[in-house]
């Protein structure tokens, strides 16, 4: 199957190009590989057609679209960060929005049959009950969050309105090999880099805030079985166990020997204190559950980055 990965030179559209790669699957990739971004070529798989291009460039994503011709398209790329978010709406808006929109009328254009879409359990905010499922009141804190739950209007839409299928996948913090750990979005990926050049740590809030992270080749995993799997509708994606930046220093220092210092900050703006998933409707329907730990995973991101 043809298939096209926008964001495929990304930390996670790159594992999800590998996966469909080793799936037999016949895999394009758009990236602009802008630094802040996040996409590299060295994460690019050797097997795939590369273009580096802006998915919110109209007439290039349009000749892409014509080359490729997908029969599905993997959407990955994205502004990702709630704190950039918060900082520039503008620029979230014309990335999340105007880029979906751009990418939904290619799709329709060439008869593309299917779209994945990277959705978050930002759209939730500060969720009314926990765990938290697919029918949980969305109420996003940041723009970030606004513009994934706006998005997923959009696919409804375009498959009312266009006949296009949809898989929107709400991904927890997602972590593993690859995540960019000097940016902002990534606290594991941030504190191993730390760790590993033995500096101190910054913990904002009390350390006590829990989020569902998930190992990023359990998240490639979802997207390859959505490609034939759960037309028209929304997983969450996560472990279901909620763990806490203290819990994450924690297992790092164990990992290691070494324990730095912390720094305390205040908490950041659009940062939620709890929130993670029951995901059993992603193993009914899609057959599709978490495999690595967390504490695998860790050591799995400690390899990587040494």
């Amino acid at each position: 199957m043809r298939i096209l990965v926008t964001g495929g030179a990304g930390f996670i559209g790159s594992h999800i190009v590998d996966r469909c790669i080793a799936a037999g699957h016949e895999v394009a990739v758009v990236d602009n590989l802008r630094e802040e971004g996040g996409g590299k070529e060295a994460n690019l798989n050797a097997g795939v057609h590369f273009y580096r291009a802006d998915v919110t460039d109209e007439e290039a994503l349009a000749r892409i679209f014509d080359e490729v011709k997908p029969e599905v398209v993997s959407h990955q790329a994205a502004q990702h960060s709630v704190s950039v978010s918060t900082r520039n709406p503008q620029l979230d808006a014309r990335i999340n929005v105007f880029g979906l929109l751009n990418v939904l009328t290619n799709c329709t254009r060439v008869g593309t049959r299917k779209i994945i879409f990277a959705s978050s359990g930002a759209t939730y905010g500060t969720p009314t009950r926990l765990p938290i499922d697919e029918d949980t009141l969305q109420r996003p804190e940041s723009p970030y969050g606004i513009t994934k739950m706006v998005a997923e209007h959009y696919l409804r839409y375009w498959h009312t309105a266009h006949g296009l299928n949809y898989t929107a996948l709400r991904y927890g913090n997602v972590y593993g090999p690859r995540q960019d750990p000097n940016g902002e979005a990534g606290v594991i990926a941030i504190f191993t880099k730390r760790f590993l050049a033995h500096e101190g740590v910054r913990i904002d809030w009390d350390g006590e805030q829990k989020k569902d992270y998930v190992y990023v080749t359990d998240v490639a995993r979802a997207n390859l079985q959505a490609v034939t799997r759960g037309d028209n509708d929304i997983f969450c994606i996560g472990t279901g166990q909620p763990i806490s930046v203290n819990e994450i220093y924690k297992t790092l220092a164990q990992l290691t020997g070494y324990e730095p210092e912390i720094t305390r900050s205040p908490k950041r703006a659009g940062d939620i204190y709890q929130s993670y998933f029951n995901v059993s409707k992603a193993e009914r329907l899609m057959g599709w559950k978490s495999e690595v730990s967390f504490e695998d995973g860790v050591k799995a991101v400690w390899e990587f980055f040494k």
